[in-house]
């Protein structure tokens, strides 16, 4: 089925769940761009309130929202307000694992400004999701088992609560990790017969088809959509393209990492960061130091752009041994989060 204008989303019914006695509190639909803006300052104030060092700004907001995959913000996006202020948002996303039980995975995204916490609203989110998710279910028959999955940071202690009253159970673990200074070069060369080239236009289908197969074995890979391929066009602006550090073995992708830079989170927290991360080596050329030569590599370009520290992301459990290999370039765990996930069928 086509996916509806979020403009027009307001004429689609919203599941029906009981809402908490709040005064003026609704569950509407998705007014978009209108209501972008205000859901951007809610998602920000969330993470600062539990400790994530990430901010997005109105314009990256709107952008991504643009360009969604396997998401109809007409349908599975709800907004929550209280006497028609926006206080938070939920939606929620799918996709089909590769491995184990390829399970179809619902990722559940939940905002909810702080000051409006711990009156019922998070429960009312959550069953409002699930009652969606239930309703793709019966459009799916074909697909008996589905996970509610959300991920949330060891700071957040009243989200983990809620979601353990909702029925989730932690099922990962993973790291956030980071490097308090750029100038120590770790002596990491790269491999003989590898090379890294700066990344053109016509590199970018062959990079994104390397990170899909690079990651086929890592928990929670998922089958890989044209939609995703086009999403990642889109989420790829040339300045952020200038900071990645690409191996080659002739005309096959070996390694790569993808640093950014988030202005917004780095005005935020009078910090000059840079992250660290999409890092991955394909199989033939693993265990032969790649992962640490682009790394290194990375750290002068982020230098150049004024960043005195590094931060990544990294699956404690990760098969390819990469939080020994992130430790060993100077990158020490200063968080940690978990990923809930919930069975339903």
């Amino acid at each position: 089925m086509a996916a509806l204008d979020a403009s027009d989303s307001d004429a689609i019914p919203v599941p029906i769940v009981e809402l908490p006695a709040v005064a003026g509190l609704a569950i509407r639909r998705l007014r978009a761009p209108a209501d972008y803006p205000a859901m951007n300052a809610v998602a920000n104030r969330c993470r600062m309130a539990d400790g994530i060092t990430f901010a997005t700004s109105d314009e990256d907001f709107a952008e991504f929202y643009s360009h969604l995959s396997n998401c109809d913000p007409a349908r599975d996006l709800f907004v929550v307000t209280v006497d028609d202020v926006v206080v938070g948002y939920a939606r929620t996303e799918w996709s089909q694992e590769i491995a184990g039980e390829r399970a179809l995975v619902h990722d559940v995204i939940c905002f909810l400004d702080p000051a409006w916490t711990r009156r019922g609203i998070g429960q009312a989110m959550l069953a409002t999701l699930e009652a969606r998710v239930r309703e793709i279910a019966e459009d799916e028959p074909g697909v008996p088992l589905r996970y509610l999955q959300t991920e949330v940071g060891d700071k957040a202690v009243g989200q983990e609560a809620l979601l353990r009253d909702a029925g989730y159970e932690p099922v990962r673990y993973g790291f956030t990790m980071l490097r308090p200074n750029l100038d120590d070069q770790p002596d990491a060369p790269l491999p003989e017969g590898l090379e890294i080239r700066d990344v053109q236009p016509e590199h970018l289908r062959a990079i994104w088809e390397a990170e899909v197969e690079a990651l086929r074995d890592h928990w929670g890979a998922t089958e890989p959509t044209e939609a995703g391929y086009q999403q990642f066009l889109d989420d790829t602006s040339p300045e952020e393209v200038a900071l990645w550090r690409v191996a080659w073995d002739g005309d096959q992708v070996a390694g790569q990492v993808r640093s950014y830079i988030s202005e917004t989170g780095n005005r935020r927290d009078g910090v000059e960061r840079g992250w660290v991360e999409r890092i991955m080596v394909r199989r033939p050329w693993r265990h032969r130091g790649l992962a640490r030569a682009l790394m290194a590599a990375s750290f002068p370009l982020l230098r150049a752009r004024g960043m005195t520290e590094g931060m990544l992301g990294v699956d404690a459990e990760n098969p390819t041994g990469a939080l020994r290999v992130y430790e060993s370039v100077g990158f020490r765990a200063v968080g940690r989060d978990i990923v809930y996930r919930k069975r339903l069928g």
